[in-house]
Parts: structure tokens; sequence; C-alpha cells
């Protein structure tokens, strides 16, 4: 994937920056709010290479990727005033939804920063319990103490993460909630837990334990924001930064300690012994929801409204049932995806199917697999559901459970090694897998009909070389004199760079606007023959977030060679320190590999810049 394409296509398709309130990422998906829904091209948005499908849930605009959403999320923070790492939820956040969805929203944006840390270390907590359970390690060395303290802190502590991380969201001071929670989890106070006659100045209290809780952290830094906010606004500004956190610390533990701890030990207690009922009276019920549900759940990206009770359920009981029955939904929807790899005819297809049963099975990352292949599908998401329903409902029967946060897949079965019955285990995973393969693999599905080439696939094999005209009045120089690296390697693509005289630019070819930056400071086109160009007016001149710049088409816009297509006021942007220096380049080098007939020196716009050569006049020289 070319992180920059999918990211500039993904923001145009939603309708470019200024339709954006705020952008959040979890671990497979670009999570936008949007001022107008209507606005975004979800055609165009599910065309970007690398996206896989768009989703509306939880009042987002979901742009699902799949693992390499980070990456994605960072070069749109490049291009544009959100991702790479800001807090965008602080950005004109828009109307609220209804109560439900926040609650979504909040649980995604405080769990996704650690979730691939608590899946990373759950993983070795796994594999550390399979080798103990199969005796190649002993518990009592030092070796297994290393081995235990590595996997098992980030869940310990948990606490001091979601400190960081809910104070994000809440806009509270992260060191603040940061040492609340170390508060929490301090050595002194942990052995108090179930002592009796605790008292604090004459206030009577039991304390509980703080290992691996969500509740009272999530809840004491929310009202720790609004307390900062207020005591801002009082303080006079000589005290306000060192009083105002002494205040809130002294005020919230007590707080936790008093009351919010006791009251969510009562709910977290009750809601663990109410799953354990569940699992104990009616095992195949509370397995069969999860196993068939699961999948439906993340669909609509709601899985988030469980994660909590996966951690739950590990501070109440020490142990997680709600997990066993994920594996078996997983492996399904794997298993669905690899019978549709085994059937189908259309090469298309199975060249979908491939990654994504690899994906599914190893890593457990889905959504390739349902938004990609089984959901448009339709048979083998069914396929995959019963899959899941027979699996989860014998491996609770089996009493199978985890003593790891994991996330489920073929990698982390090691977590569920030596917790119920095995046998169960077995059998609940063969079902899973077996069912929905077979079903998916001998009842089909109705395939799609084989579709023509794309333009540029075609373009590139008929040989169609692409006369690239002058875009701007300038002077040509070599590619390699322009003042940024990726330009001057030619890492982003081959061409030249032009320095302007003046403050138009103007189409190089017939084609159509492939990518209308906001901010003006790009254009990206395509020919009818497919080759696509990349004009980038100076250096940096993002960070003008549109300043001195006016764009005068939007992407998907049919323009003719020579049509107007930005101005900018040059003199403006350099005495802002910025190198007018233009790339302009052929972004798509495999289909048009080379140069040809590049021109040098002072040049008008609408003379011929360089031909674009295409793969087959290449290969036949």
């Amino acid at each position: 994937m070319d992180y920059s394409k999918t990211a500039a296509g993904v923001l145009t398709g939603v309708g470019g920056e200024e339709n954006v309130r705020s952008l959040v990422h979890c671990a497979t998906r670009l999570r936008f709010v949007l001022k107008d829904e209507s606005k975004a091209n979800e055609a165009a948005v599910k065309g970007v290479p690398g996206v896989v499908t768009v989703a509306r849930a939880g009042g987002q605009y979901q742009v699902v990727i799949g693992n390499d959403v980070p990456e994605v999320y960072a070069e749109i923070g490049k291009i544009s005033k959100f991702g790479g790492g800001q807090d965008d939820a602080a950005v004109d956040e828009g109307p609220k939804g209804n109560l439900f969805n926040r609650f979504i929203k909040m649980i995604s944006s405080i769990f996704t920063p650690l979730l691939w840390a608590l899946a990373g270390t759950g993983l070795l907590k796994a594999f550390l319990a399979a080798a103990v359970t199969f005796g190649w390690i002993g518990t009592d060395n030092s070796t297994y103490a290393v081995l235990n303290a590595l996997s098992d802190g980030l869940i310990n502590f948990l606490p001091m993460a979601l400190a960081f991380t809910a104070a994000r969201y809440f806009k509270a001071n992260e060191f603040t909630a940061f040492a609340i929670a170390a508060a929490l989890l301090y050595p002194t106070i942990t052995p108090l837990v179930g002592a009796e006659g605790l008292t604090f100045f004459g206030i009577p209290f039991t304390m509980v334990t703080y290992v691996s809780s969500v509740i009272p952290i999530i809840v004491i830094v929310w009202l720790q924001s609004h307390a900062e906010k207020f005591l801002y606004a009082k303080l006079p500004g000589a005290v306000r930064r060192f009083v105002t956190p002494m205040i809130v610390v002294l005020i919230a533990v007590p707080i936790v300690f008093v009351v919010i701890g006791p009251i969510s030990a009562i709910l977290s207690g009750a809601l663990g012994n109410g799953i354990g009922w569940v699992f104990e009276n009616a095992p195949w019920a509370g397995g069969a929801i999860m196993g068939g549900f699961w999948q439906v759940f993340v669909i609509f990206g709601l899985h988030w409204g469980l994660v909590p009770l996966f951690t739950l359920e590990y501070q109440t009981t020490g142990q997680i049932l709600l997990i066993g029955p994920v594996f078996a939904a997983v492996l399904a929807q794997a298993a669905a995806v690899a019978g549709v790899w085994v059937r189908a005819r259309n090469k298309n297809l199975k060249s979908l199917a491939a990654p994504a049963t690899l994906s599914g099975f190893l890593a457990g990352i889905t959504e390739p697999a349902i938004y990609g292949i089984n959901l448009p599908l339709k048979r083998p998401f069914a396929f995959g559901i019963v899959g899941g329903v027979i699996g989860g409902a014998l491996i609770s029967l089996g009493g199978v459970f985890s003593t790891a946060f994991v996330v489920p897949s073929g990698l982390a079965l090691p977590a569920l090694f030596g917790n119920g019955n095995m046998v169960m285990l077995v059998i609940g995973l063969a079902v899973a897998i077996a069912v929905p393969f077979l079903l998916t693999a001998i009842v089909g599905f109705r395939e799609p009909e084989e579709t023509a080439a794309p333009a540029a696939a075609t373009a590139a094999a008929s040989g169609n070389d692409v006369v690239v005209l002058s875009p701007l009045d300038g002077t040509v120089v070599p590619l390699s004199e322009t003042p940024d690296a990726a330009f001057a390697e030619g890492s982003l693509g081959d061409g030249v760079a032009i320095k302007p005289r003046s403050g138009a630019v103007y189409a190089p070819f017939d084609g159509v606007i492939a990518a209308a930056f906001p901010t003006g400071h790009a254009i990206g086109l395509r020919h009818a023959d497919g080759a696509e160009l990349l004009i980038h007016i100076g250096i940096d001149t993002v960070k003008l977030a549109g300043e001195h710049f006016d764009v005068k088409v939007t992407t998907g816009q049919d323009v003719k060679a020579g049509d107007l297509l930005v101005e900018f006021d040059g003199d403006a942007i350099e005495r802002a320190g910025y190198d007018l220096t233009t790339p302009v380049i052929i972004t798509n080098g495999e289909l048009y590999p080379s140069l040809a007939d590049a021109a040098s020196g002072p040049l008008a716009h609408g003379e011929p810049l360089f031909t674009a050569v295409s793969v087959e006049t290449a290969l036949a020289k």
C-alpha cells in the first residue's frame, strides 16, 4: 500500500479536510466524524487502493483499512490538521450523538492506543502459560519470574495506562491522571485490601483492589477534567499550575478510595458473577451468542463495548470466559474465506481470498475477509456465523477460558491451553473451522463476473505514451535539485521540477482531477490513457493550511489541457519562508517507468514538459 496515496484519496473522498469534525483510529479503521455525511463519496472512498470498505456506525464514518491503519492515519496528519498523533478528539466534535454512541466512542478512544500492547504482552503470557502447562519451564526460578513480570506487567498496572489515554480523551492533564493512578497501586496501599477498620479523617471505607481495574480510573479522570477547568478559571495565574494538580490529587484519590472504588467493586463483582452464572448454568447459550454475534458487532464497530467486560471479568475472577467463543467466531470467518479461496474461479476473488485467509487465521484480523469477500458474497458470511455459533457453544460447554487478554487468533491459541476441557476446545475449534469451510466450498456462492482490467493497466498494455505539458510558467530544473529528499531521490515518482515565475497552475493534459487537495498545495491528475501526475506547489506548503492558495477545481472534475487549476500568491508564500520549487512527477511508475524528451530551462505553460513512456514502449525498445 502507498500510504500517502491512500491517505490523500480517503481524505478527498470524505469531502476534504473542511468536512471533517474529528478523526481517530482503532485497530483497523479510520473513524471520522463528518460535518455532512452527504458530501462523502462512498464509491470514491471504497475505490481508494488500500481501503477495504466503509461502514457507518456509532455516529462515525468508518473507513476500514486493516493492519496498516496507523500508517495511513499518520499520512493524513501530513496533509491536514487531523491524524499524525494529534488529539483529534479536541477538534470541533460537533453534535454528541446519543448516549450509546458516545459510550462506544469513548471506549474505542481510550482502549485503542493500548490494544496492540495489551495483545502483544497477553500473547507472551499465553505462551508462558502453555510452557508451564506442558512442563517446559518451572515456576520456581528467576527466568519464569522475569518472563511473568514482562508479560503480566501491563495488565496489572492497566489503570496507569488508562490514566493517560482517558486524560487525552477527556482533555485532562495526563501526568496528574498518572499521579492518581499511581496512588491507587502504591505498594503500601495494596496490602490494605480487605483490611478492617480503615478510615480517612474519620470517614470509614473499604479498600478494594485496583490491579487491572478499569472503571475507577476512567470515572475519576472524567471528574478530574471538570475540576481542572474550574480551578484554572478560579485560581490566580501565578499558582494555578502547581496548586491545581495538588488540589485535584488531594481530593480525587480519597474520592476513589471512599466512594468510586467500593461502588465499582460491587458493580464489577455483580457483572463478573453474572457472566459466571451464565457460563455455569447455560454455557452453550453464552458461547453461542459470543461466537455467533461477535463478527456482527465488529461490522458495526460495537465490539468495543465488550472490551471492558473482558478486563472486568479478568479483574474479578482472574480469567476470561467471554473470550473463548470469540476464537470460534474469528476462525470461522477465516475458514469461510478459505472456502472461497478453494472454490472460486474468479481470479480477482482468489487473489483477495488468499491474504484474507492468512490474516484471519494467523492475526485474527477478519475485516479484509468480512468486508472484501464474505459479506458481499452473503453465503460465506452466514456460514461463518453458523460455525461460530456451534464452535462457541462447544468451547463454552467445556468451560474453556483465557488467563490473558489476547486478540483471538491462531497465534493466540496458547492462551486457552490447559484452561478448561481441552477436548471440547479442540472439537469446538474443529467444528468452527470445518463447518463454514465445507459449506462454502461445497454449497458455494454466486461469484461476481470477471471485470475488465482497469484503465490504467490497459493503457500500459496498449503502449500509449503520454505527453505532459508544462502546468506552470517558470524554469525547469532536474528533480534532484528539489530541496526535499523524498522528491529529489525519486521516492515519490520520476519527473522534473519547475521554479515558477507566475502564480497559476494549468492542466497539463486532458483528463480528470484525481485529487484536489483543499489546502491547494497539490493537485493530482489522471490522463485518459492511465498516467497519474502529481503537481506539488512548493515544499512543505501544506503547513500553510490553504493560505495564499485558491483551488479552482474539484476531485472528479474533467479538465482539458490549459484549464486553470490553482492560483497562488508566490510572493506571499516565499515571504512566509517556503521554497516554491514545484515537483511535477508521474506517480504510477510501474506503468510509466521512464521519461523522454524532458525540457529544461525557461518554459511557458502549455509547452511540452516531458513524455511519460509506457511499459509497452519501454519493453519494445
